[in-house]
C-alpha cells in the first residue's frame, strides 16, 4: 500500500512559479465548501495561493477539513497579493476580533486590488470599516453589521460594487468564483503582475 502524503489536501501541483499571488484569509470553523472550492479553483486556474490564519500553521473547518499549514497573518505583506478572498462560516467572525486580521484587511483594500468574499465573510469587511458606500451581498444574519458599515445589503448570488465581489451562501459559488475569476483575469491582464509572496 502506498504512503499517504503529510496533508492529503494540499495540492502536489500548484504553480509556485506564478508571478501573481492570491492570499485567503481564514481560521478554525471556517465552511469547508467556501474555503475549499475557490481554493482549489484559483489553483486549478494556475495562480499561487496563500492562505493566511491567525496564529499560522494548522486550521480547521467546520466539518473537520483543513490543511495543516497555513502563513501567519500577522507576517503577510499585502502588497504581495493581487487579491484577498475571504471564505465564511464561523472564521470571520473571529477574525474581526483580531487586530492584525483587519489591520490586513484595511492595508489591502488602500491598495485597490480586487477582494472577494462570501457568506459571513463580509462580517470582517465591515469590521474594517472598508464597504462604506458599496453594496454589499451576504449571508442574511449579517446585515445589520453590513448596514452599520455605512453599506447597503442586498441579496443576490453574486455582486460586484467597485473592488469587492460578495455572495451569500455554498450554492453561489459556482457564480461567484465565474465572476471573480473573470474580473481577476481582466484586472491581472491589464497591470503589471506582481511577485509571489516568498
Amino acid at each position: 500500500m502506498a504512503n499517504l502524503p503529510n496533508d492529503i489536501y494540499l495540492p502536489e501541483t500548484q504553480n509556485t512559479g506564478s508571478t501573481t499571488a492570491i492570499l485567503m484569509m481564514t481560521a478554525d470553523k471556517t465552511e469547508d465548501l467556501e474555503f475549499f472550492y475557490p481554493y482549489y479553483r484559483f489553483i486549478e486556474a494556475g495562480y499561487k495561493v496563500d492562505v493566511a490564519t491567525p496564529s499560522g500553521g494548522e486550521f480547521k473547518g467546520k466539518q473537520g477539513l483543513g490543511l495543516k499549514q497555513s502563513k501567519k497573518m500577522s507576517e503577510i505583506d499585502p502588497s504581495a497579493y493581487a487579491l484577498l478572498y475571504i471564505p465564511g462560516g464561523k472564521a470571520p467572525a473571529q477574525l474581526k476580533e483580531d487586530q492584525a486580521a483587519v489591520e490586513l484587511v484595511k492595508k489591502f483594500a488602500s491598495l485597490k486590488r480586487p477582494i472577494a468574499a462570501i457568506c459571513h465573510g463580509p462580517q470582517l469587511l465591515a469590521k474594517a470599516d472598508v464597504i462604506k458606500g458599496c453594496k454589499i451581498s451576504a449571508w442574511p444574519e449579517i446585515e445589520d453589521e453590513i448596514k452599520t458599515a455605512g453599506a447597503t445589503y442586498v441579496s443576490q448570488e453574486c455582486l460586484t460594487d467597485g473592488q469587492f465581489t460578495t455572495a451569500r451562501w455554498p450554492a453561489d459559488l459556482p457564480a461567484h468564483m465565474k465572476q471573480v475569476l473573470k474580473l481577476f483575469a481582466s484586472a491581472s491582464g491589464s497591470s503589471t503582475k506582481l511577485h509571489v509572496a516568498a
